[in-house]
């Protein structure tokens, strides 16, 4: 056993949080790839990705664990979960409708500076304190952000309204890691992810039914695409960067996701012929070593200790 940042006794894992917050990046980076390749409404789109993945994990949710620690849990957990849910329902609208109107790189780079959020809420709410050379991996980070979609900061018009978007996306999904922070301090990890995604996807049924959107048909494409949504940036994303709130802080994985674009630049490139410029390759590169400097500087000092 070891204990993770928040004093508890963490359950045993045999993968590094550190290399599993990498993984996660990884899978996140097809987000934006496979939601550009659905015909499908954002909204459809996002509702059939959360929906997907609470029938994936349902089977690890409701065993005979997963129901003992339901009936255990208190009415301002619950709550708190269904709370982040909605927040994760409101990410996946407008960064998906970002897509619409602007660049794959730019909507994924501002949707990433959630990490300004969630260092912010982390320092108010947490009392977890940022180094100097954690402060500087950051600012490295950001700066590689911005040099990647700085060339659609100059359109006006549609991009900018993408821009704006995206921007709020990130506003919301850093509510929904800084809950995600306090909640997994009490919840396991698949009991905890299911109430947050089901609570997502009964928000987001609401939010079609509401605005009249369409749920099918699709093409059967379509639903390949719905799943590997699930199954790829969801479970093996966003649910492994849940993981991995419990063993490192909340700041380690939000700034982490910033290494997103590159994943989502280089994906884009093979399969949208989207040329990155230079200065998105130099901003590539900005970001994997402001990532370098800000990772090993936590998991340097928490191997120490």
């Amino acid at each position: 056993m070891k204990t993770g940042v928040n004093g508890l006794k963490n359950e045993n894992t045999v993968i590094n949080p550190y290399l599993g917050v990498i993984l996660a990046v990884i899978a996140v980076s097809f987000s934006s790839i496979f939601t550009k390749l659905v015909s499908a409404p954002p909204l459809a789109i996002a509702f059939y990705r959360l929906s997907f993945a609470v029938l994936i994990l349902a089977p690890l949710a409701l065993n005979a664990a997963g129901r003992a620690e339901y009936a255990g849990i208190s009415r301002r957990d619950l709550v708190l979960a269904v709370v982040s849910g909605v927040f994760l329902a409101l990410h996946f609208v407008v960064w998906i409708t970002s897509l619409n109107y602007t660049s794959v790189a730019s909507s994924t780079v501002l949707v990433t500076l959630q990490a300004l959020f969630v260092v912010a809420g982390s320092f108010f709410f947490f009392k977890e304190k940022i180094s100097q050379k954690g402060l500087a991996g950051i600012a490295l980070t950001l700066t590689g952000s911005v040099l990647i979609g700085i060339n659609d900061f100059k359109i006006g018009g549609e991009a900018l309204w993408g821009d704006l978007l995206a921007f709020s996306g990130a506003f919301f999904v850093a509510v929904y890691f800084l809950i995600g922070r306090s909640l997994r301090t009490r919840l396991s990890l698949f009991p905890y992810v299911f109430l947050v995604y089901g609570a997502s996807s009964i928000f987001l049924l609401l939010f079609n039914i509401a605005t009249a959107t369409p749920l099918h048909p699709y093409p059967r494409l379509d639903w390949v695409w719905f799943f590997l949504l699930a199954l790829v940036p969801t479970i093996l994303g966003h649910t492994v960067f849940n993981w991995a709130l419990r063993y490192v802080k909340t700041a380690v994985v939000s700034v982490s996701i910033l290494g997103e674009p590159v994943g989502a630049t280089i994906l884009a490139y093979f399969i949208f012929r989207e040329i990155p410029g230079l200065l998105q390759l130099i901003g590539g590169v900005t970001i994997i070593l402001g990532l370098y400097t800000f990772i090993t500087c936590y998991s340097v000092r928490e191997g120490q200790n």
